[in-house]
């Protein structure tokens, strides 16, 4: 799909910033998706500095970085989305915290000089909606481009497998149907790619090995881990992740599990969302 095409999409797509805003905190599925992205911010990130946040929707992550001593740029295709980031963080006092608030490509960061960020996030998938592996390619040479020597960047995708395995998730009838679509299903399977995502939609999904070797392609930059940001609960059910939560000890333990199991190859390869924590070299 041409590229303009598909970015007019995602404007469509994504014209809903309050739904974007809660999807991460309103879906229990989605739960651990944040609760783990936030952990290896923590891990990563520099005491404090700039931090880009490419493809950053409505803010949660940038808004977040802001109440937590860093000066985010937040960066996003939709205006309608740049706009909802900066009121809510107007509504949560952090506004004079934040760099900028700008409308753009992923593809495009030229108005950003090169050794400019402590730390780039590209976080929830704007890469799997570039419709070329080379447009994907030039994406990540310019977020690693932006950023400083030895910074930290966070990447993470719609996962191939992950999206696949809990097809029945999408709803009995929605998945049956989609399934019975031979091209489509069998283009997602062998290629990862969707041009019906959503009905209308582009979306490419990506495996472990794509995403290692996009970034091998990159002199400068070293892959340092790889996460599954659902690990083992991508196919659970909201009411059971919902019932399991209400279960202290329950939810406990199963963080646990998880904490064990998410770095393997195995579960990253079938989380619906992955993440993969990288570093500049030089």
């Amino acid at each position: 799909m041409e590229q303009k095409r598909a970015d007019a999409l995602s404007r469509r797509i994504y014209s809903d910033a309050q739904h974007e805003w809660e999807r991460l905190v309103e879906k229990p599925s989605n739960w651990l998706e944040l609760e783990t992205t936030l952990l290896y911010m923590k891990r990563f990130l520099p005491k404090k500095g700039k931090v880009l946040d490419a493809g950053g929707g409505p803010g949660r992550y940038s808004i977040y970085l802001a109440k937590h001593g860093y000066r985010p740029t937040l960066f996003d295709l939709s205006a309608k989305h740049v706009a909802f980031a900066e009121k809510q963080a107007k509504a949560e006092k952090v506004v004079g915290r934040f760099d900028g608030f700008e409308v753009g490509s992923i593809l495009d960061l030229s108005r950003f000089p090169s050794s400019t960020f402590d730390s780039v996030l590209c976080l929830g998938g704007p890469l799997s909606h570039i419709s070329s592996e080379g447009g994907r390619l030039k994406a990540l040479s310019e977020l690693v481009r932006v950023a400083k020597k030895n910074s930290p960047i966070f990447v993470s995708v719609m996962g191939k497998w992950g999206t696949l395995a809990s097809a029945p998730l999408w709803s009995m009838k929605s998945s049956i149907a989609e399934i019975r679509l031979t091209r489509r299903i069998m283009d997602l399977a062998t290629k990862g790619e969707d041009t019906m995502w959503r009905g209308r939609h582009y979306a490419h999904f990506f495996t472990l090995n794509e995403m290692r070797t996009l970034f091998s392609k990159i002199e400068n930059a070293k892959v340092l881990k790889s996460v599954g940001l659902q690990g083992l609960s991508a196919t659970w059910s909201d009411e059971y992740v919902r019932k399991l939560a209400k279960d202290e000890r329950a939810w406990d333990n199963w963080l646990r599990v998880n904490s064990i199991a998410r770095e393997v190859s195995a579960v990253v390869d079938t989380s619906r969302h992955f993440m993969i924590v990288a570093r500049k070299t030089k």
